[in-house]
């Protein structure tokens, strides 16, 4: 029986279909436009389907005959303009109604994020980790975390006293090598900045992972880990110009490591549709980390080096113009 991908045609959802792929496991790609399965090699293995989150009776057409399914299908926060219909309604109504034609479904693996672990509010300087919640988000504060931390309860509550297993993955930001140039949207545009933006960054720690690791993750945690289980995949925190840093040392060229003073940033935020004074407020100079506990081990992680990640992303990028 083939593992049901939903969001096949995201940054995350691309990498687990190929990852999957890879091990000859058949795979049930499911898209909202299925001409975007072009990004992916032709094999015998892989089945392309048209399903919508919103849609029931295609979404029971795609789940029959599934005993897996890895939930990869989420809403970017990035450019949303209605936070209700845009970001929160396809993350926990998606939930439920995938919910409700998974009956037969034996193991399922879902997509959550450290943003449903992550407070909105918190100490310079804290760790978080897996048993931590996002609790104190709402659709007017902390959308993202709102959105994340909800469904993954719709989950865990649908799933309860069901003979059934499941995992929740929680990547932190995820980057890697794009598989389609639509992957330069979202969590990849801090690093599209290193290749298209002005030569300044702003004083915003990013914590990371690869995406490699994560498309791991869901693929191993059918089998690996404890059943209920949710576990962080991710692998460090990183100034924006020590990431310029490490580009600037290890690929031709030089990028951007100058910092914009605060100032100047939020003069920026006025004008910038992906920034907000407000958003500033809460990032600028301020860092965060997270205890991973035996998430790497227990799912049998490759474990990507940092300059692996952000060189193979940068070239990827790059290899769009």
């Amino acid at each position: 029986m083939p593992v049901l991908v939903t969001g096949a045609s995201g940054f995350i959802g691309a990498h687990v279909v190929l990852e999957l792929l890879k091990r000859d496991i058949p795979v049930r790609a499911m898209m909202r436009d299925v001409s975007l399965a072009e990004m992916f090699p032709e094999s015998k293995f892989l089945e392309v389907v048209k399903a919508d989150l919103f849609d029931i009776d295609s979404l029971r057409e795609a789940v029959n005959g599934c005993d897996d399914v890895i939930h990869c299908a989420a809403a970017l926060y990035v450019g949303v303009k209605n936070i209700e219909e845009d970001l929160v309604k396809p993350s926990v109504t998606g939930v439920e109604n995938l919910c409700s034609v998974m009956g037969d479904v034996k193991r399922i693996i879902h997509t959550s994020s450290v943003a449903a672990i992550r407070s909105t509010k918190y100490e310079n300087g804290h760790i978080f980790n897996n048993e931590d919640w996002c609790n104190d988000a709402s659709v007017t504060s902390n959308p993202y975390g709102f959105a994340k931390a909800e469904a993954e309860r719709k989950m865990r509550e649908w799933a309860t006293d069901r003979d059934i297993r499941l995992v929740t993955i929680h990547p932190s930001i995820v980057f890697g090598p794009i598989v389609h140039p639509r992957h330069t949207q979202g969590s990849m545009a801090f690093l599209e900045h290193f290749v298209k933006g002005p030569p300044f960054v702003l004083d915003i720690q990013v914590n990371f992972v690869d995406v490699r690791d994560v498309a791991c993750a869901h693929v191993n945690a059918l089998e690996m880990g404890v059943d209920r289980s949710r576990y962080i995949i991710h692998k460090d925190g990183l100034w924006l110009k020590e990431i310029g840093q490490a580009l600037s040392a290890a690929l031709p060229g030089k990028f951007a490591t100058r910092i914009l003073p605060r100032y100047l940033a939020y003069g920026m935020a006025l004008f910038h549709p992906k920034l907000s004074i407000s958003r500033l407020k809460g990032t600028l100079g301020k860092h965060i980390g997270y205890d991973v506990g035996d998430s790497i081990s227990a799912l049998s992680l490759p474990n990507y080096e940092i300059t692996d990640t952000l060189v193979d992303s940068i070239k990827s990028l790059q290899a769009q113009d």
